[in-house]
């Protein structure tokens, strides 16, 4: 991705250090696969248990690599800014932009302990993006994600649910958790990540358009959409597969969802992953 030199979001902000350290699912590559299958690229971490025990990162520093990496991230945001607005003005709508919090190891959000090894996600009461830089290493390592551009995709997923925020999907589906059984409820979840996945292929489509990607840039971020499905990771954890469990959508799902968003790049189109559930949109997407 072309993204060096360009402008950076105003929208960045330092996380403070220390906070509480959660007791999820123990340690190591397996404690961490978990951690991911639960809250990566989307998550509630407000439901998570946790202690109380203090972080001590007091001596954490900005290597030069993670402050490149802050810089792409910074850069990527931008991207989605000037997407959004300009797509939201298709619509009549105002752009409300999200902010972005960049942190080491641990941080507070207005959902709860925000820490590293949670991966990034979307908190919806303060509409901010908490992302530690070294998931980059995560993605390609662990998941086999390569490449600048699949690490744009994570954050341009996360705005995606900051999209949702926008258009009151959050506030129409979060609520039937109470309502709806687990088995039913993960069904509207797998939804609104698939729509996420779909608005990481809208920007990745409008980034091209601007003349942003390289080549292989758009297979990056389909690789990654892939890596990370529920199917493969309840495999990489050692567990069956069970679709009743899924929360996010299969990996051949989430590739083809990003790719539907790269082909169709409209709101109207990003509404067919809630086809056959029992829900309608409040807002409706008619271009001016």
């Amino acid at each position: 991705m072309k993204w060096q030199g360009r402008r950076k979001s105003s929208n960045v902000q330092r996380g403070s250090r220390g906070g509480g350290s959660p007791s999820i699912f123990g340690g190591g590559i397996v404690g961490l696969v978990l951690i991911l299958a639960y809250v990566l690229l989307g998550g509630d971490i407000s439901n998570l248990p946790r202690d109380t025990s203090p972080v001590n990162n007091n001596n954490v520093q900005t290597t030069k690599e993670q402050a490149v990496l802050e810089d792409f991230l910074s850069v990527v945001l931008a991207d989605t800014e000037d997407v959004w607005h300009e797509k939201f003005n298709e619509y009549g709508i105002e752009y409300k932009e999200p902010k972005m919090t960049l942190f080491s190891q641990a941080t507070r959000s207005g959902c709860g302990l925000a820490q590293s090894n949670m991966g990034p996600f979307y908190c919806p009461v303060d509409q901010t993006v908490y992302i530690d830089s070294t998931f980059y290493y995560d993605l390609k390592n662990t998941f086999g994600a390569d490449g600048d551009f699949a690490f744009a995709y994570v954050l341009a997923h996360e705005i995606g649910h900051h999209v949702q925020n926008q258009l009151n999907v959050l506030n129409q589906v979060q609520p039937l958790r109470n309502k709806l059984s687990e088995e039913e409820y993960n069904k509207y979840s797998v939804a609104m990540e698939l729509q996420a996945d779909y608005f990481g292929g809208l920007f990745a489509y409008y980034i091209q358009e601007k003349g942003y990607l390289e080549s292989g840039d758009i297979e990056e971020a389909m690789n990654a959409a892939a890596s990370i499905g529920d199917d493969r990771i309840q495999k990489m954890s050692g567990q069956e597969v069970n679709a009743d469990t899924f929360t996010h959508g299969t990996s051949e799902q989430r590739k083809n969802a990003f790719e539907q968003g790269f082909k169709h790049h409209d709101l109207e189109h990003a509404m067919q992953f809630f086809k056959g559930l029992k829900y309608k949109p409040e807002f409706q997407y008619r271009k001016l």
